[in-house]
C-alpha cells in the first residue's frame, strides 16, 4: 500500500463520486471537494480547530426553524449571498437590481388593498410608499404582486418580538390597471442582525459590527416575468456603506420626503420578461 500523499488522496476522493445520474450534482460535489482540500492544505487546521468548525456548523443548523434561518444569515454576513446574487442577476436597463432575501421572509402574509397599512400596531413614523411596476420598456404591468416586509420601530421583525401582532409589517399588494401600487407603513430603522446565535458570536469574535441600514424588503413578481428580490434603503442611514450583509446597491437607495402628516417615497420597479 502506497504512503499517504495529498494528490493521490484527492484523486481517490474524486474518483469515488461515481457515475452520478445528475451531472450537475457531480460537478458541484467535485468542485466543493477540490476547494475543501485546497483550503485544508493552505490553513492546515489542527484537529481541535477542525472539530470546532464542525461544532460551529452544527450549532448554525440547530438555530434554524420556520421563523429563523441561521445558514442564510451566515451566507449573508460572509458576503457569499451577494456574490451568488451578482452571478445570477444582471442589471439590464429598466430592470430593478436585486439584493439579499434575508433570513426573516415568511410565506402567508395577508393580501391587502392598495393604500392599506401593513403596520398593525401603528408604532412609528407613518410612511406612504407608492409607484409603478413596469416592464423593461416602461410599460405598466397589471396584476404584479409585491410581497413586502420590514422591522418595527424597535428594530425587530415580528417573529423576533412576541409583543408584536402576528404578521405585523408584512403584506402582499397587487398593481392596478396602470401598474400602480401603494402601501402605508412606518419609517424603517437601522438594526443589528441577530447576534444571539453562532453567527453573531463569530461576528463579535471578528470585531465586526452587526448593523444593517434601514430598509424595506420587496419581492416583486408577475406572470411571464422574472421575479425580483430586493430592498429599498434610506439615504441618510449611517450604515449604508458598511451594511453587515453587503446588500446595498446605489439604485436601491431612496429619499424619504417629508409631507404634512407622513413621509413619502416614490419608487418604480422594473421586471424582465422570462425566457
Amino acid at each position: 500500500m502506497a504512503d499517504f500523499t495529498i494528490e493521490p488522496h484527492l484523486a481517490d476522493a474524486l474518483g469515488r463520486l461515481g457515475e452520478a445520474k445528475d451531472e450537475r450534482l457531480r460537478e458541484l460535489t467535485a468542485a466543493f471537494t477540490r476547494h475543501m482540500f485546497a483550503f485544508i492544505e493552505e490553513v492546515r487546521p489542527t484537529e481541535q480547530e477542525w472539530l470546532a468548525g464542525i461544532e460551529f456548523l452544527t450549532a448554525v443548523g440547530q438555530e434554524c426553524d420556520d421563523k429563523r434561518q441561521e445558514f442564510i444569515l451566515l451566507s449573508d454576513m460572509l458576503g457569499v449571498t451577494m456574490l451568488v446574487d451578482y452571478l445570477n442577476h444582471g442589471s439590464a436597463p429598466g430592470v430593478t437590481e436585486t439584493s439579499v432575501l434575508g433570513p426573516f421572509h415568511r410565506e402567508g402574509a395577508p393580501k391587502l388593498d392598495n393604500g392599506t397599512t401593513i403596520s398593525q400596531d401603528g408604532i412609528g413614523e407613518p410612511v406612504v410608499i407608492s409607484g409603478r411596476v413596469t416592464d423593461e420598456a416602461g410599460a405598466p404591468i397589471t396584476g404584479a404582486v409585491l410581497d413586502v416586509w420590514q422591522t418595527a420601530a424597535n428594530g425587530l421583525y415580528e417573529v423576533q418580538d412576541d409583543s408584536q401582532p402576528d404578521y405585523n409589517l408584512r403584506g402582499i399588494f397587487t398593481t392596478d390597471g396602470d401598474g400602480r401600487y401603494a402601501l402605508r407603513t412606518v419609517k424603517p430603522v437601522s438594526y443589528p442582525v441577530p447576534i444571539d446565535g453562532p453567527v453573531g458570536a463569530l461576528m463579535t469574535a471578528l470585531g465586526r459590527h452587526s448593523y444593517r441600514p434601514a430598509h424595506v424588503h420587496f419581492i416583486v413578481s408577475a406572470e411571464g416575468y422574472k421575479p425580483v428580490v430586493t430592498q429599498l434603503f434610506t439615504d441618510d442611514d449611517p450604515y449604508l456603506r458598511s451594511d453587515a450583509v453587503f446588500g446595498v446597491k446605489g439604485s436601491l437607495v431612496v429619499t424619504y420626503q417629508r409631507g404634512a402628516e407622513e413621509w413619502r417615497v416614490t419608487y418604480d420597479f422594473g421586471l424582465e420578461r422570462a425566457a
